[in-house]
C-alpha cells in the first residue's frame, strides 16, 4: 500500500488523500501553510467576522460553541470568551460512553467560564437501537455520537436564532489537505454526511429499520436548507484563522484551567479523547479493522508535521500501540450495555474488515530523507494529577454539571475570567 514519504498516512485514508510527484501527501502539503501564512492577518479577519455577529439587539448570546469534556473545547471557549469577549452559548451532546474524567472536565468548563450550556441526552433505549443499526449497516458504534454532536448545535442555532457556530479544527483540512486554510471552508450538510457520518443519514435509518420511528430520530435530523438560510446559520472553523496546534493548546489549558489528561489505550496522545470510554479503545479497534490503521497514526502524522517527531520515532510509537486490536474488557462493557453477544458483534463488524492485513512495516516509500522535516522540539505528552482517584469501570451517563465554588475553583475561575 502506498504511503506518504513524509508522514505515515496510507492511500486508503477514508477522507481521501492524494500524492504529488515527490510522493508527499496532500495533507502534508496543506500543513506547510502553517509555516507560511501570516497568522496575524488571518486573526484580524476572524475578528471582523466575530464583530459582525456581536449582538446589538439584546440577544443573550453572540454565538454557539459545541463542547465536550475533551478535544479543543477549553481552547475554543477561552479564545472566544476571554480573548475576543463574546458571550457564547455552549451546547453538548451526551455521547453515553462518558468517562468520569470527561464529565469533570465538562463540569469545570461550565463553572470556570461561567457560560450557559445546553445538553442533549437522548434516551438510552433509542441510542442502543441506533447503535445496533449502524453496527450492522456501516460497522460503526460511534455514529450516534458523530451525528448528535454535529447536528445539535445546528438545531439550537435555528431554535434560538443564533446564526454563528464556532467549531475548532476542520478534520479534512488538517489530516488530508482536502482544503487550503485560505479557502476558509465552513460547515456544510454535505461534508457532515459524506465524511462525519460515512454517507449514512438519520433518514437512512428510518428506511432500513422500521422499529425506529421519526420521533426517535428527531435529535439527528439536520434542519432544512431553507430554515438555515432564513436564520443565516453558518459554522466557521477557528483553524482557518488561528495556527492550530492541538498539543500546545491543550498544555496551555492544563496550565490555565487544570484540564485533566488521561492515558489512552491505543495512542500516546493523552489529551484529545479523555472523555470517551471507547474512542481510543473499541472504536479505534473498529477503525483499525476497517482501514488498517488506528488513531495513533493520525497523532503520529500530526506530530511529524509539527516537527516534534521524526518519521522513525513516529513509526516506533505506532508499532508500540499496534497491539491486539480488541481489548476484551472494553468490548465486554459495550456488549453488556447494548445487549449483544460477541458472535453477533463480530458478524456485523467483520463485513467491513479491510481486505489486506494491516501493514506496520512502513517500508517501500523510497528516499524519505528528501521529504524529511527538521525536528524542532520533543514530543512529550503529560499526565495530569486527577481530581478524583477512581478506576473507570463503565460509562457515566449523567453527573453534576457544575463544581462547588471551592478555593481551588475560585482561583481557577479568576484565571478564566481575567
Amino acid at each position: 500500500m502506498r504511503r506518504c514519504r513524509r508522514c505515515l498516512y496510507p492511500e486508503n485514508h477514508p477522507l481521501g488523500i492524494t500524492f504529488d510527484d515527490e510522493g508527499i501527501c496532500s495533507g502534508c502539503r496543506v500543513h506547510e501553510e502553517k509555516d507560511r501564512l501570516d497568522w496575524n492577518d488571518r486573526e484580524k479577519k476572524l475578528v471582523r467576522i466575530l464583530e459582525s455577529y456581536r449582538t446589538k439587539t439584546g440577544r443573550a448570546h453572540d454565538c454557539i460553541i459545541p463542547v465536550s469534556g475533551a478535544r479543543d473545547s477549553y481552547f475554543i471557549v477561552h479564545t472566544i470568551k476571554n480573548r475576543f469577549k463574546l458571550n457564547p452559548l455552549l451546547v453538548t451532546y451526551n455521547k453515553h460512553y462518558n468517562t468520569r474524567v470527561g464529565i469533570r472536565n465538562l463540569a469545570y468548563l461550565r463553572t470556570l467560564f461561567g457560560c450557559d450550556c445546553l445538553t442533549l441526552t437522548v434516551s438510552p433505549q433509542i441510542v442502543k437501537q441506533i447503535t445496533r443499526a449502524t453496527l450492522e449497516n456501516i460497522g460503526s458504534m460511534y455514529w450516534h455520537c458523530l451525528a448528535g454532536q454535529t447536528v445539535f448545535p445546528v438545531q439550537i442555532a435555528v431554535r434560538f436564532k443564533i446564526p454563528l457556530i464556532i467549531w475548532g479544527v476542520h478534520q479534512g483540512c488538517d489530516q488530508v489537505g482536502m482544503f487550503s486554510h485560505m479557502d476558509e471552508v465552513e460547515m456544510t450538510r454535505k461534508y457532515r454526511k459524506d465524511h462525519d457520518l460515512m454517507g449514512f443519514e438519520a433518514e437512512d435509518l428510518l428506511r432500513l429499520h422500521p422499529n425506529l420511528k421519526e420521533a426517535d430520530l428527531n435529535p439527528y435530523f439536520y434542519p432544512h436548507d431553507k430554515i438555515l438560510e432564513r436564520v443565516g446559520v453558518r459554522g466557521i472553523y477557528l483553524s482557518n484563522y488561528i495556527r492550530w496546534d492541538s498539543k500546545k493548546q491543550h498544555e496551555d489549558m492544563i496550565r490555565l484551567y487544570g484540564y485533566e489528561a488521561s492515558p489512552q489505550e491505543r495512542t500516546f496522545d493523552t489529551y484529545n479523547d479523555v472523555d470517551c470510554f471507547h474512542y481510543s479503545s473499541l472504536h479505534d479497534s473498529l477503525k483499525w479493522l476497517k482501514w488498517g490503521y488506528g488513531k495513533v497514526v493520525d497523532h503520529a502524522c500530526r506530530e511529524i508535521r509539527l516537527k516534534r517527531l521524526t518519521r522513525e520515532e513516529a513509526i516506533g510509537l505506532v508499532q508500540a500501540f499496534a497491539r491486539n486490536p480488541f481489548n476484551e474488557a472494553n468490548l465486554r462493557i459495550f456488549l453488556e450495555w447494548i445487549g449483544m453477544d460477541r458472535a453477533a458483534f463480530f458478524s456485523f463488524v467483520n463485513k467491513f474488515r479491510h481486505s489486506a492485513a494491516p501493514d506496520q512495516s512502513f517500508d517501500g516509500v523510497g528516499n524519505v530523507d528528501s521529504a524529511r522535516l527538521e525536528k524542532k522540539e520533543n514530543c512529550h505528552f503529560v499526565l495530569t494529577s486527577l481530581r478524583e482517584q477512581v478506576v473507570e469501570q463503565g460509562y457515566t451517563l449523567l453527573a453534576r454539571g457544575h463544581v462547588d465554588e471551592s478555593k481551588e475553583s475560585l482561583q481557577l475561575a479568576g484565571k478564566a475570567r481575567s
